[in-house]
């Protein structure tokens, strides 16, 4: 487990405007906790991990936003700390949660790790930890981002935590490789309905088959969304569903499962694609996380 508090959130008092300019003024405060969770394998959760925050220093009560890395991922990498900066500056109390990612595993592996994580009935969850906050409220929405295993347990917060309402998925699919998490992931086998989630994958997803086909095939099943063989992205009217990147909109020319990276999986976690990390295209991640706030009250 990694400890310590990332560099790049040593800065309490920044100015939301400071970080996204359509952002409203308010000043943010940095915080950090630990929760109880599950070994890389699953189990109970008995063992410690972190949590490392942002919250707006603004008066009042605010929704949560909650975020998980993928396999062997830092927890506090650069798309980790984007996505927590960006939606502090929207009005959340938003959070990055470490969690035992050195091995993958089942639906029940998994299904164990989101446990630890999103049981509102566990005092020692990291949901319970994050929803105490002084300006935090659960009840005005709690949504939740991931990337690939991060990605599945997002999926599967509302399993376990009904004040989940809304997830977005990065190189999410049905299965990885070898193993298969069709019982828990496709649509209609978990708690979250299919017209609260969105999820990107790229094109070349080395895990999904590293095909157009193969991974559109997957997001169908995710989502219970087919527009056709050739589609590269369908959606219900609320723009639920999923986006497929295509290998041409990459300045590296790389859609690959790490397609947020500079340069995809083979680059630095710590180095993310500019247009990922400041366009408005479907598969950027301002889009993605405005379509979240959809589901909250601020």
């Amino acid at each position: 487990m990694r400890h310590g508090f990332a560099g790049s959130l040593k800065m309490a008092g920044v100015l939301c405007a400071g970080m996204l300019a359509s952002a409203a003024v308010c000043a943010q405060t940095n915080f950090t906790a630990t929760y109880n969770g599950a070994s890389p394998d699953g189990g109970a959760c008995a063992s410690t991990y972190n949590i490392v925050g942002m919250e707006p220093d603004t008066p009042g009560k605010h929704p949560v936003f909650v975020y998980m890395v993928g396999t062997w991922e830092n927890f506090t990498n650069a798309s980790a700390l984007e996505a927590v900066r960006r939606m502090a500056a929207k009005g959340y109390v938003a959070a990055t949660v470490e969690y035992g990612n050195s091995a993958f595993g089942s639906c029940n592996v998994i299904g164990a790790k989101a446990k630890c994580v999103f049981d509102p009935d566990s005092a020692v969850s990291a949901v319970t930890q994050i929803c105490s906050r002084k300006g935090a409220d659960c009840r005005k929405g709690l949504v939740v981002a991931g990337f690939s295993q991060g990605a599945i347990m997002s999926i599967l917060a509302k399993n376990h935590d009904a004040r989940v309402q809304a997830a977005y998925g990065l190189g999410a699919g049905v299965q990885y490789a070898t193993t298969d998490l069709r019982q828990c992931v496709a649509d209609g086998n978990r708690a979250l309905p299919s017209d609260r989630l969105r999820i990107v994958n790229g094109e070349n997803d080395e895990f999904m088959g590293a095909t157009p086909i193969t991974v559109r095939s997957q997001m169908q099943e995710v989502t219970g969304l087919n527009c056709g063989l050739t589609a590269n992205g369908c959606v219900n009217p609320n723009n639920s569903g999923w986006h497929m990147v295509q290998q041409l909109r990459m300045s590296s020319g790389l859609s690959d499962h790490c397609y947020m990276r500079g340069a995809g999986c083979g680059s630095s976690e710590e180095v993310l694609q500019p247009a990922w990390q400041s366009g408005n295209e479907p598969w950027h991640l301002e889009p993605n996380l405005n379509w979240l706030t959809n589901f909250t009250t601020r």
